[in-house]
């Protein structure tokens, strides 16, 4: 029984071109979660009810497929997070947020059974599926770098992300000032300054709102040309972020080749190989090894301390000089 646990944990995570039924696995999971979602939008058409009945035993059959996913990952937890008591394994995955992803997605079916008067509401958290394409972008390293390159950079983001608070809320309150004895019912209150403001740098602007006095016009345009130099910060640095990510791997790649016999690589072919499923950081290395790359289906991965090895990985470790 243990075992067969461990290989249903195998099958459940993301496949390699190896293990076939973990493969299979992870097409059948993303092509339910694609007719899933296109369920949710062709209701929005309000089809005819022959077409109704087909397409709600269609999103049953998801339903049924995502509730049997989400039970077998609380059931083989225990591997996700070796170091951990299976109920604070199974406790861990239910609090993470590929477990709160899955139940918040799967919760709206089941909350009208036990509160029948808040149907309609439970109908409009049905939109929660739409966070069912995080595991598809689970499924694929590529869209990791994008998590990777925001958590990065995640200090440089936020302070750009204040700065141009700070300025919105300048920007409003200047023409809260400068407009508002001129248009009382146009700019009322301190939030349609923000309004303006948001409109103005973040967009060409709608045209519901708009200053009329001279010194509202020269204080529009001031805002709309710094609003395109401080929109332009956070573009600048996820785009930098990518540039140095990418780098990274390359630079990685490059080395290891030129330097492969002072190198050590590691095939995880094994099923119970004691580095599976385990985070890079959560790796027992003495003090002189690291991990300078991960090989996976012929894809040179950056070491990141929150990477997963998973069955099929070439883990190449050197030796360094303390």
């Amino acid at each position: 029984m243990k075992n067969r646990k461990k290989r249903i944990f195998e099958i459940i995570q993301i496949g390699t071109k190896e293990d076939v039924a973990s493969t299979v696995f992870d097409y059948l999971l993303v092509a339910a979660i694609v007719v899933n979602l296109s369920i949710l939008v062709v209701d929005t058409f309000a089809p005819p009810y022959h077409v109704r009945v087909v397409l709600d035993r269609i999103e049953y059959a998801t339903l049924a497929f995502f509730v049997v996913e989400y039970a077998l990952r609380i059931w083989t937890a225990e591997y996700a997070y070796p170091d951990e008591a299976p109920g604070r394994a199974r406790f861990r995955f239910f609090s993470s947020l590929e477990g709160l992803i899955d139940l918040f997605t799967i919760l709206p079916y089941f909350l009208p059974i036990f509160f029948p008067s808040g149907l309609v509401a439970f109908r409009v958290l049905r939109v929660l599926r739409i966070f069912r394409l995080f595991r598809i972008n689970a499924q694929y390293d590529s869209f990791n770098v994008i998590i990777d390159v925001i958590k990065n950079k995640r200090e440089q983001l936020f302070s750009s992300l204040c700065i141009i608070f700070i300025m919105m809320l300048a920007a409003s309150m200047s023409m809260y000032s400068l407009e508002h004895a001129a248009q009382p019912d146009v700019f009322k209150n301190a939030f349609s300054g923000i309004w303006w403001a948001v409109s103005a740098m973040l967009t060409v602007g709608y045209g519901d709102i708009y200053p009329i006095t001279p010194g509202g016009e020269i204080m529009a345009i001031v805002i709309s040309f710094l609003g395109v130099g401080l929109v332009a910060i956070p573009t600048g640095i996820i785009s930098a972020g990518f540039v140095e990510q990418y780098s990274n791997v390359k630079t990685l790649s490059d080395f290891a080749a030129e330097s492969h016999e002072k190198y050590i690589m590691l095939h995880l072919d094994e099923h119970d190989h004691p580095w599976l499923a385990k985070k890079v950081s959560d790796l027992a290395l003495p003090p002189e090894l690291v991990v300078a790359a991960i090989i996976r289906e012929e894809r040179v991965l950056a070491p990141d301390g929150d990477l997963v090895l998973k069955r099929g990985d070439l883990v190449s470790v050197c030796r360094v000089k303390l």
